[in-house]
């Protein structure tokens, strides 16, 4: 098994917050479907004839786009690759996106699960973090997507947007609990250097919220999840009744995977490649026959770090025995004393040859993993 990744490079206007690859010029959006469906037939070889079970259309703002091109890239992905009979096929969207035509216009296409960029329901985190919709908007749009017929449908939250706003949070996983999404992805506001928080951290107008702040807002987090029924499968992904995000578990487990349009990575389990970030240059290079991408050839030990920084994000943890068979590397003999210190402090634990974080880990899980890789 593996999945396709179609990164769609356009949005409204500039989150506050985002540092993905996106342009808010929507001039290029037909040559951009035409230069992805290009990238689609020319990269139909790389996962060496693999069945595809996921397919995930991310951004950017996938549900920018007309139910008709989105139609016309899942054509063409269906033309180029053998797909499973029932494929996970997920569209990340925003609220403002979403109308009740829309989204039967998408729910006939065949696109099963909506991962929705809620971000806040509060009026005010979502004036500051320059989103394009309202609390009532967010709310109404999940509520359609249930009446159309989706049943599996992800809530994007952001915390540590600002200090003291323990109850903004409390109010936004209230909400969030009326609504019964069957999944979750909870992720910690990073001020990244190119974007416009970046910019107000460098001037002095904004500062990062402290570390101990940060750590009870990932504990109200998981708590309040937790007590309702959601499994915290990843660091920040959590879910209901096992479903999971079938796509994203792709990545943490290194299954093959292929990225199409501009700033999309694809992995085939020995190399990985990045497709040009910039979309004149990819538009330009495709129109040529050339796939613009960076490959990197990836060796035992970039393996096995890898399998360690994702397999520690994850309730899987670390297959142990994978590593010795595979790779040729005890992770426990290679880190005896480090892994000792590490047991009798709580952070991890061991089940049936994996390695995990326990919950007092997830809190330093950054830490712990750059102790434990292969250097």
């Amino acid at each position: 098994m593996a999945g396709i990744y179609i990164h769609i490079p356009f949005c409204k206007q500039a989150c506050y917050y985002c540092d993905f690859h996106f342009s808010t010029l929507p001039g290029q959006r037909e040559a951009m479907v035409t230069a992805i469906l290009s990238e689609l037939e020319m990269q139909k070889g790389y996962l060496q004839n693999e069945t595809i079970n996921t397919i995930y259309f991310g951004g950017g703002t996938p549900s920018i786009l007309t139910s008709g091109e989105l139609g016309n890239i899942l054509e063409g992905i269906n033309k180029n690759f053998s797909i499973a009979k029932n494929p996970e096929i997920t569209l990340e969207a925003n609220p403002d996106d979403l109308s009740l035509k829309k989204l039967q216009e998408l729910f006939q296409l065949g696109i099963n699960r909506l991962s929705i960029g809620v971000q806040t329901f509060h009026p005010e985190l979502l004036k500051y973090l320059n989103r394009a919709h309202d609390e009532h908007e967010a709310i109404h749009c999940i509520l359609m997507a249930r009446k159309v017929g989706f049943e599996k449908i992800n809530i994007d939250l952001i915390y540590n947007i600002k200090s003291d706003q323990h109850q903004s949070l409390r109010y936004d996983l209230t909400k969030i609990m009326e609504l019964k999404p069957e999944h979750i992805s909870a992720y910690s506001l990073t001020i990244e250097p190119n974007t416009v928080f970046g910019n107000w951290k460098k001037k002095g107008k904004i500062k990062e919220v402290k570390d101990e702040y940060a750590a009870r807002q990932f504990e109200l987090v998981a708590e309040v999840l937790e007590e309702n029924g959601y499994e915290q499968y990843e660091i920040s992904n959590f879910a209901q009744d096992q479903k999971y995000s079938q796509h994203n578990s792709n990545y943490w487990k290194q299954v093959k995977y292929l990225g199409v349009g501009p700033s999309a990575h694809s992995f085939d389990g020995l190399s990985r490649q990045y497709n040009v970030a910039n979309n004149a240059q990819y538009l330009k290079s495709i129109s040529s026959g050339n796939i613009p991408a960076t490959k990197e050839i990836l060796d035992r030990k970039t393996l096995v770090n890898e399998h360690i920084m994702l397999g520690l994000r994850t309730m899987w943890g670390c297959d142990l025995e994978l590593l010795k068979t595979k790779y040729e590397f005890d992770l426990i003999h290679q880190n005896e004393n480090l892994v000792d210190g590490m047991f009798n402090k709580g952070l991890i634990k061991l089940e049936k040859d994996r390695l995990l974080l326990t919950k007092k880990g997830k809190l330093l899980a950054d830490e712990i993993t750059a102790e434990l890789l292969w250097v």
